[in-house]
């Protein structure tokens, strides 16, 4: 099973956005937003966040994921 990051900070540094802001705009928990940001690699992610931290930041899903072991 491969593990996969999350670009979460990299892309909210882009939109000028804290962590807590896009809790707030994608309505996914802070503290699930805090654990994916800083995971260095998980194994799973809830897909309904996948889905919501994609539409908070207008990108597909494939742009938010990065795998980092296969």
């Amino acid at each position: 099973m491969g593990l996969v990051k999350l670009r979460i900070r990299e892309l909210a540094e882009e939109k000028g956005w804290t962590l807590k802001e896009v809790s707030s705009r994608s309505g996914v928990p802070y503290t699930t937003i805090t654990t994916y940001a800083r995971s260095p690699g998980m194994a799973t992610v809830d897909v309904t966040a996948l889905i919501k931290l994609a539409r908070t930041f207008d990108v597909a899903i494939e742009e938010l994921i990065e795998v980092i072991e296969e």
